[in-house]
């Protein structure tokens, strides 16, 4: 049996002195996608930024490639990428600029690529604006930018589908299926109901969890 990508083990986190959830088990191979769901304040985000490397966990252990993962802090950007709640880019920057230094923690991406990518989610034309003036839904777009460029295979998205109208959840759907289909794999949050998912689907409620 190969060796899960990404693997949690007795699991726990404890947050402001309330044990959030323990003795979680997950693991995740190839074209897996990973749906967290559960009420708001099961840990869904905290669990999110545990696969992450961003929090280290109560109890238990995540291993990346077999690894722990607490002992591959300097090669995390280049084994997943990860996407919080808020958008993460400079308001003083422009799109493309905001892609080219967040390209690289991956890999170095060129102008041709990042230029593709903004198309890809709509933003052609606005490459060279300051994202300070772009809509809540734009600047979430530049974000989800960096799916369609050169990277890591393992994808932490902690609700992506925020700030997005109606064609752009679509498509966003089709992108991360297709992703997983290709033998990428995901773990994402979100209140969306998706329409479209992989073979590799699964879901973990974090609400059977809670302690």
């Amino acid at each position: 049996m190969p060796i899960p990508v990404l693997a949690a083990s007795a699991l726990a986190c404890e947050r402001d002195w309330r044990m959030l959830f323990e003795n979680l088990d997950l693991c995740l191979t190839a074209g897996d996608m990973l749906q967290v769901s559960g009420p708001n304040g099961s840990g869904k985000t905290s669990l999110l930024r545990l696969l992450a490397g961003l929090m280290q966990p109560t109890a238990g252990e995540v291993l990346l490639h077999g690894e722990p993962l607490s002992q591959q802090k300097s090669e995390l950007a280049h084994n997943l990428l990860w996407i919080g709640h808020a958008a993460g880019i400079k308001d003083l920057l422009t799109p493309a600029e905001n892609l080219t230094w967040l390209c690289a923690l991956h890999r170095a991406a060129d102008p041709e690529a990042i230029w593709q990518a903004l198309d890809a989610v709509g933003l052609r034309g606005f490459e060279d604006v300051p994202c300070h003036t772009l809509s809540a839904g734009q600047k979430r777009r530049v974000a989800l930018a960096r799916l369609y460029l050169p990277g890591p295979l393992l994808w932490i998205l902690d609700e992506p589908f925020t700030a997005l109208d109606k064609q752009g959840v679509a498509q966003l759907e089709q992108h991360l299926a297709e992703h997983c289909e290709r033998g990428g794999m995901l773990v994402f949050t979100t209140h969306h109901t998706l329409s479209r998912v992989p073979a590799g689907y699964k879901d973990i409620d974090l609400g059977q969890w809670a302690v």
